[in-house]
């Protein structure tokens, strides 16, 4: 390719992504409604991290969940999914970025949830159905694939470390700048792009000798490490900045958020004789949870 085209198919490749970009904004919609109180159950039930935010931050975080359910499509695929699993969706969409007011993925246009796990051809049956989510490439570019089980485990389990949905958006987050490489430019300050290099190559190095209890995914590559070390810092911050502290203070920078002491307002099972988190003075199953 001579100089001249190659130059041509550049600026035209930039183009497309502006025009991309303008349509996205050109066509994004703002809450204009009240955040339904249903909704607001549905969350208080199975989102900790909505649970422990001040009354402030939870409208805020409603906003963002409202905000990212009227801009990107959630599609069931030899499913249902409900009002909670679309909640869901959206809350993991939004607790990377909680920090970011202005942050859109406009590297995503469509999530689908799919009944189960799924093998690397989109199939739930046959060989190597163990992918519980994906961020799409090719003809799959701007798709996320969640599996259902997965998701609503996520939340059903919050201090186990593990949240796919999480995981995958991270992914996104990290895939703005243009490159899935673990360092999302985008939100990681220039100077401490190397040192985080390097803690991960030594991180990796620590779960592959079976020296660290970061999950074992984590030692496939970078981009891995960073998704697998933000589900422990959402998932169990307290934890990570006990056992990891460097690791928490990068994940800290990232993310713009200081989890470690983040209060625990809820127990991951919630019996219906229980207070309600709400802090009404009811039991939970004569307030949040009687409609559940």
């Amino acid at each position: 390719m001579n100089l001249s085209v190659f130059a041509i198919a550049i600026l035209a490749s930039i183009g497309l992504f502006f025009i991309y970009k303008n349509i996205h904004t050109r066509n994004w919609r703002l809450p204009e409604k009240p955040f339904p109180e249903q909704w607001r159950k549905i969350l208080t039930e199975y989102v900790e991290y909505y649970r422990s935010l001040d009354k402030a931050d939870q409208d805020r975080f409603e906003y963002k969940v409202v905000e990212f359910l009227l801009n990107y499509r959630i599609t069931p695929v030899d499913c249902t999914i409900d009002m909670t699993d679309r909640l869901l969706v959206a809350a993991s969409a939004t607790i990377p970025i909680f920090s970011f007011p202005n942050w859109r993925y406009n590297n995503l246009n469509e999530v689908l949830i799919y009944p189960s796990s799924f093998n690397d051809g989109f199939q739930i049956s046959g060989k190597d159905t163990n992918i519980l989510g994906m961020v799409g490439t090719g003809f799959m570019e701007g798709k996320m694939i969640l599996s259902k089980t997965a998701l609503r485990n996520g939340f059903l389990y919050s201090s186990d470390k593990r949240n796919t949905a999480i995981h995958e958006f991270v992914h996104l987050i990290d895939k703005a700048d243009g490159t899935t490489d673990g360092i999302p430019q985008l939100l990681l300050e220039k100077q401490y792009a190397l040192p985080w290099f390097n803690l991960m190559a030594s991180e990796i190095d620590a779960i592959t000798k079976g020296r660290s209890d970061v999950h074992p995914y984590g030692a496939t590559n970078n981009a891995e490490f960073l998704s697998v070390a933000s589900e422990y810092f959402f998932e169990n911050p307290a934890m990570l900045s006990t056992k990891h502290p460097e690791l928490y203070d990068v994940m800290e920078e990232i993310f713009n958020q200081d989890l470690k002491n983040q209060k625990k307002v809820l127990k991951t099972v919630l019996h219906r004789n229980d207070p309600c988190p709400c802090n009404s003075g009811k039991k939970y199953k004569k307030c949040c949870g009687k409609n559940l």
